[in-house]
């Protein structure tokens, strides 16, 4: 099979398409010829050792995918050869091979089939950011309560388009910050009650105007760096930050004095904590949700397989959406 290779950490530029030998699936494994696969930030991460993860090398990348099962190892009865499915939160791509490659085996009880009326393209996607925003918005106690503020950083990007629906379905009223007007729109349509632009001198004026009086409840942060601090100013009482990402680099001259009074709170999110049992029963009310509000995922673009640095490229470019490779 075709597979792109990561002979070092040196990032992806230095991926080469390469001939491998097919994989085989062990007990409880699925071998999958991927059709789609979604690119995420965290392999270009792990591509330069940025990541926990250390691979045996050669690794493939490639997080996501939906594909048809070729075969199944001993003990697999949740899918057979033939089924059309998409991956869940698993190893694939991290410590195992990935889907950076027209053919990848996977534990059959991370496989799901896509919801009704998907697209393959769709599935392939979906699973890692809603997943991981998911967890961002719910981690502190459960589902937050309607009329809560969300905030979210990044928002045009894989996690924040999926913060924005999800939030949208939990009742909260939602906030995304874009600096393109054409991305503020569309996530208007998605589901924002507001859009603001963060390189604004005074953003946090806009935000607590809009708001009238009230203060942000939770943030799903994915940029970091300078704009952390202003996040920070904008939350209320009992406010919390679900820290995604770090796009925007290391935070500045962060005070600990700024969580006294306010009692604010800071976690991280880490999708990796998900047994296969919690993913399937987050992706099943996940799914639920996106059918109430009549939303699906947002693709940003599809390229050929070869084409995977040229894909790299645009999601450095900051994509409305997912990038996706179209493998087979």
């Amino acid at each position: 099979m075709r597979a792109w290779l990561m002979d070092g950490y040196e990032g992806v530029e230095r991926l080469r398409l390469a001939e491998v030998p097919d994989p085989e699936p062990g007990p409880g494994e699925a071998l999958l010829r991927i059709h789609y696969a979604a690119l995420n930030p965290a392999d270009a991460f792990l591509a330069l050792k940025q990541y926990p993860a250390r691979p045996a090398l050669p690794h493939i990348l490639g997080r996501d995918g939906v594909g048809e099962v070729l075969k199944t190892g001993p003990g697999v009865d949740q899918v057979r050869p033939g089924d059309v499915v998409g991956i869940l939160r698993c190893e694939a791509g991290v410590e195992r091979w990935g889907t950076f490659a027209e053919k990848t085996v996977v534990p059959a009880a991370s496989l799901a089939r896509a919801p009704e009326g998907w697209s393959e393209e769709e599935m392939a996607a979906a699973p890692l950011v809603y997943l991981t925003a998911w967890q961002a918005l719910v981690q502190w106690g459960g589902i937050p309560s309607p009329g809560e503020v969300l905030l979210v950083t990044g928002a045009s990007g894989g996690v924040g388009v999926a913060a924005v629906m999800l939030g949208r379905s939990m009742g909260m009223t939602v906030a995304a910050l874009s600096r393109s007007p054409e991305k503020g729109r569309r996530l208007r349509e998605l589901g924002a009650d507001h859009v603001f632009d963060p390189s604004a001198p005074d953003l946090r004026q806009q935000v607590l105007s809009a708001l009238n009086g009230k203060r942000v409840d939770l943030v799903v942060d994915s940029v970091a760096g300078p704009l952390f601090n202003t996040v920070l100013h904008l939350l209320g009482y009992g406010g919390r930050i679900s820290t995604v990402g770090r796009s925007g680099g290391t935070v500045p001259e962060f005070n600990t004095a700024s969580l006294f009074f306010r009692r604010i709170r800071i976690g991280g999110v880490s999708v990796g904590d998900y047994t296969p049992e919690g993913a399937q029963a987050a992706w099943a009310e996940i799914a639920r949700r996106l059918r109430q509000i009549r939303q699906r995922p947002v693709i940003d673009g599809v390229y050929a397989f070869e084409d995977l640095k040229q894909a790299f490229r645009r999601l450095a470019e900051g994509p409305m959406g997912k990038v996706l490779l179209k493998i087979s």
